[in-house]
């Protein structure tokens, strides 16, 4: 048999193990992320302002660094806008957005709006790629979204109308998918670690004034504990944790990796109980057993085969 014959076989792909295990490793170092910037900014000792931009300044000086000793060949043509739009979206909107929520809301609040990320970045992969998944797969995908909303918002004590923040949060998660997204296109293009790091670049300009300004009209003062919850954002949240997460929607099937995210609302709030002591009660256990089962589920649907493909095999 030729090998290009193989297009034309019968049988299903194979099960995207890689994709799964490295977004997942994306995910774990993520969901240290909300909680982590609650405790920075909640004595206000580090301005919204400073932890949203300022982390992605040292975040671009990791890159930069990366970027030359490695010898990495410049973007092309379009590859410029497309990673502008990356940094728009997990450079810029993301962090400053949560950044500012997170002043009057609790890390476990922001779980609530948080676990509309999954569906989001699969809806946005949707329409920026050929990737189209079967009914079975959406239903799975609306029930897990579904368990991860209503699970945190009992944890969260309910949400009593529309605030501020929620926007803000609402806001954070529609600006992450597009980034979410068109990253996972480019890391198959420059790779998963380059495309984050040039996202950086391009967004340093930005970002290095919006800390200068930030620091003039705030100047930061902060505990030990704040300054290592800080250095963490930098360091992982905003840079290492991407080499993962972008390598794994980078293999794929993006719509079915962005699902991994479904587990986050369960680590958000495990991890806001161990270091910033909100309770863990039997409620958050059973409400994390649903949400990984359903997203469990969810990502061990195939995909649809291409209409050309399917057309091919019923004409045989």
């Amino acid at each position: 048999m030729k090998l290009k014959d193989s297009a034309t076989l019968p049988a299903a792909p194979a099960l995207p193990r890689a994709g799964l295990w490295w977004g997942l490793l994306g995910v774990v170092a993520f969901s240290f992320t909300m909680p982590f910037t609650r405790l920075a900014v909640e004595n206000g000792g580090l301005s919204a302002m400073f932890i949203g931009s300022a982390r992605a300044v040292v975040a671009a000086v990791l890159a930069t660094v990366a970027l030359i000793v490695t010898k990495q060949r410049l973007p092309r043509g379009t590859q410029w806008f497309r990673l502008a739009v990356v940094a728009g979206g997990v450079v810029i909107g993301f962090p400053l957005l949560t950044s500012y929520a997170l002043t009057t809301a609790s890390a476990s609040h922001g779980a609530v709006v948080i676990a509309l990320l999954p569906a989001a970045t699969a809806v946005v992969a949707v329409l920026r790629t050929r990737e189209r998944p079967p009914a079975t797969f959406w239903a799975l995908a609306a029930v897990g979204a579904v368990a991860a909303i209503g699970f945190a918002v009992l944890q969260g004590g309910g949400l009593s109308g529309v605030q501020w923040s929620d926007a803000l949060f609402f806001g954070a998660v529609l600006a992450a998918a597009v980034g979410y997204a068109e990253g996972g296109l480019l890391a198959r293009e420059l790779g998963a670690w380059q495309t984050v790091s040039w996202a950086l670049v391009v967004a340093s300009p930005l970002m290095v004034g919006l800390t200068v300004v930030s620091m003039a009209s705030h100047p930061p003062h902060a505990t030990v504990g704040e300054w290592a919850a800080f250095a963490y954002l930098a360091v992982v949240s905003m840079y290492l944790g991407f080499f993962a997460w972008y390598r794994g929607l980078g293999l794929g099937p993006m719509t079915q990796v962005s699902q991994v995210q479904l587990v986050q609302p369960v680590l958000n709030l495990l991890w806001a109980a161990v270091f910033l002591g909100e309770e863990l009660t039997w409620q958050t256990i059973l409400g994390g057993v649903a949400v990984v089962v359903c997203a469990g589920s969810a990502v061990r649907v195939r995909t649809a085969r291409p209409p050309v493909q399917a057309a091919v095999e019923g004409a045989k």
